[in-house]
């Protein structure tokens, strides 16, 4: 697998925030969102096999992997690292950013798939896979990266339209009013959850923390 990064930290975005966690960061994407604070993750990055990738979360002692990019799903040995540390017992955050199947992901035990819909300040809507929403299980996550108003108003009419049992998390882009988003979901009287990028308050907008 091409890797840019593997560390131990704790989870910053979703349902599993806090958790202590193995990261382990692909290299690649295919998106290009105009948010984006892993632009790092773009290259090449450099060849792991997957035994080394299961003896450094063996070393960090973590129950829980997220597996993350760039976009993980453009690795064709990513199922394989999944079934792998599945089997293990270790429960995996699949980090996607929406535009890849996640079907071959869905039958294995302990594995959960935070999938983005991008919504219009990304600049990359256009690439959502609508046909993954209805795969979204109970364990799982939706999540919405909102920039503005009209991000927002995006969310809602997604949510209309693939009603479901997945979390739904929204998150503002970092560095915008996180206040402001809140008082919008509160007044609609959402049932989402308005989350921040925990490992950025801790840690600032730090690579690999």
């Amino acid at each position: 697998m091409r890797i840019i990064e593997v560390f131990h930290s704790v989870q910053g975005e979703g349902p599993l925030t806090g958790v202590r966690t193995t990261f382990i960061r692909t290299a690649r994407c295919n998106l290009r969102c105009t948010w984006c604070d892993t632009t790092y993750s773009f290259g090449a990055g450099r060849e792991r096999s997957i035994p080394s990738l299961l003896r450094e979360v063996a070393r960090h002692r973590t129950r829980h992997v997220c597996l993350t990019g760039g976009e993980p799903l453009l690795q064709r040995e990513s199922v394989e690292l999944v079934r792998r540390l599945s089997a293990l017992g270790i429960t995996t955050v699949i980090e996607t950013g929406g535009s890849l199947d996640v079907t071959p992901y869905l039958p294995f035990p302990r594995v959960i798939l935070s999938v983005d819909v991008k919504c219009p300040s990304s600049h990359m809507e256009g690439h959502n896979r609508w046909e993954n929403l209805p795969l979204l299980r109970e364990s799982d996550v939706m999540k919405f990266v909102v920039g503005d108003r009209p991000d927002y108003l995006y969310a809602k009419r997604v949510l209309g339209t693939y009603p479901g049992p997945a979390a739904i998390v929204l998150q503002p882009v970092w560095g915008t009013d996180g206040g402001r988003l809140a008082d919008w979901v509160l007044k609609d009287r959402l049932d989402v959850r308005v989350m921040l990028q925990e490992h950025k308050v801790l840690w600032g907008d730090t690579p690999g923390r």
